[in-house]
């Protein structure tokens, strides 16, 4: 289990930080923002493009076969990817605390961001409709004149009584899962002076909004599926609804069926030919959490978290089955730069060297697969030495960036989770184990030669001339001598 101090991921800090934020004499420059959190999927049909949000980054996936997406090229953004629409050669984008953001994407291999409208707060989801984007922006619906793509600007908006996480548009309206205040439709007749002019307050909290004629599906978490008439939009009524087994956050449509991302439940197929009597037909479960859905002809693509994106075929809706998927990197433990190469200890996806040498445009050059969960990393030389929570001490050559290889390794007692270099030394923090001292005089063959046992969970470690300044969890900071590297404490 992985102590609490590494719930907050580095490469999502990196991104998640507006200028506005900057602490004095700091500034964000640039980051490499991609990180395990897949939360927003948009398919681009005419041309079998995906865009798949990861963290603070966009991939740009060709899935002309489904079985094997490629990546063709990757965008950092500032905010954190929450949503997505595509229209006409442009990706629109939900980007947190950076608002909306509009990418061209005539060129797959080089999209580049043509515009961008800041909201007053997190940007969650869009849907474009004509001329405008509406965007639900946590604590409101923003509209947006998107008639020039490279100059949108604000021209209304419309408070909710709750987080406006999803939204759907549909002639004069437009409907937004408002959380925990249910389901709110907003008159947009007049842009410029949206207004809400009817409710529904559904059960659980509504997180995705689909429309269909009449019928609005709505994401309820852990109310699972609601299906509600809006035939009178001043009074939306509720006309069936199938609890699905997790946390519906993403629901798309197709044809008689709904597609509900339900979290750790995957991905559930509901029949609503009878919107009154909502029917699961079928099931594909999913590695991760699955948070978005869309479906373009007999594939759903589905947002699966730390799990990147997975790919069902549909073609028979009550057998849905796993047919490929487009693995992302994880989420960023440790960092240690040299030489304009930045290496991240990130996790899962073991080591990954990035290249700093334009410190506005970080871009991954190499990476090396550690067989646990890479957790720190320090640098010495042409090697790395990552901390493997799963596998102790990896040492991994790092002289060729563009194919870091890995050359020795020192299995620990416990959890290794950060890593300090002195000279011929390597200091493990070991979870339970305390302190290990290792000989890294020869990388391809690192030894232990002593340990300190901790009272606590040791999570981060410092060594400065003979002593070693380990992060011990609830115990503290502990101050350790090793003047004598072979001697054993305990």
């Amino acid at each position: 289990m992985r102590a609490t101090v590494f719930v907050f991921c580095l490469s999502l800090l990196l991104v998640g930080v507006a200028p506005a934020q900057d602490s004095l004499n700091c500034r964000l420059f640039g980051a490499w923002p991609f990180g395990a959190a897949c939360e927003a999927i948009a398919l681009d049909s005419a041309r079998d493009l995906a865009f798949l949000g990861s963290s603070g980054g966009i991939y740009v996936l060709d899935v002309r076969n489904p079985a094997l997406p490629v990546k063709l090229s990757e965008i950092g953004t500032a905010g954190f990817v929450e949503g997505f629409y595509w229209l006409n050669g442009h990706l629109y984008v939900a980007d947190g605390i950076d608002g909306l953001r509009v990418i061209s994407v005539a060129d797959p291999v080089h999209p580049n961001q043509v515009g961008c409208c800041e909201t007053p707060s997190d940007a969650r989801c869009v849907a474009i409709d004509g001329e405008y984007a509406f965007v639900a922006d946590d604590i409101s619906l923003r509209v947006i004149s998107v008639a020039d793509p490279e100059h949108p600007s604000e021209v209304g908006h419309c408070y909710t009584p709750d987080r406006a996480l999803g939204v759907a548009v549909r002639g004069d309206h437009s409907y937004v899962a408002a959380y925990g205040a249910g389901l709110r439709v907003v008159s947009v007749s007049d842009p410029a002076h949206p207004t809400e002019v009817g409710y529904y307050d559904t059960p659980g909290d509504a997180c995705g909004v689909a429309v269909d004629g009449n019928y609005l599906y709505v994401a309820d978490g852990s109310a699972g599926l609601r299906v509600i008439s809006v035939a009178d939009p001043a009074h939306p009524t509720e006309v069936g609804y199938y609890d699905t087994p997790d946390w519906a956050y993403g629901v798309a449509l197709s044809g008689d069926y709904v597609y509900v991302a339900d979290l750790d439940s995957g991905l559930r197929v509901i029949s609503v030919l009878d919107p009154a009597s909502p029917t699961e037909v079928g099931r594909c479960d999913a590695p991760g959490l699955s948070w978005a859905v869309a479906i373009v002809g007999d594939y759903a693509y589905v947002a699966d978290g730390a799990a990147g994106l997975r790919v069902i075929s549909v073609a028979d809706p009550e057998h849905p089955v796993q047919v490929g998927y487009y693995d992302i990197p994880d989420c960023a433990y440790g960092v240690a730069l040299s030489g304009g190469y930045a290496c991240v200890a990130d996790g899962t996806a073991g080591l990954r060297v990035i290249s700093v040498s334009d410190s506005a445009h970080p871009s991954e050059v190499g990476y090396c697969d550690t067989p646990g969960d890479a957790s720190g990393v320090a640098l010495s030389g042409d090697y790395a030495y990552v901390a493997d929570a799963d596998a102790g001490l990896r040492v991994i050559s790092v002289s060729d960036p563009t194919h870091p290889t890995e050359v020795g390794c020192c299995m620990l007692p416990d959890e290794a989770w950060g890593v300090a270099l002195d000279g011929d030394y390597a200091y493990v923090a070991d979870a339970y184990a305390g302190l290990r001292v290792l000989s890294v005089s020869d990388p391809a063959h690192p030894t232990e030669l002593g340990y300190c046992d901790t009272p606590d969970e040791a999570c981060g470690v410092a060594v400065d001339g003979n002593y070693v300044y380990v992060a011990d969890g609830s115990a503290g900071l502990r101050v350790i001598s090793v003047a004598d590297p072979c001697i054993r404490l305990r």
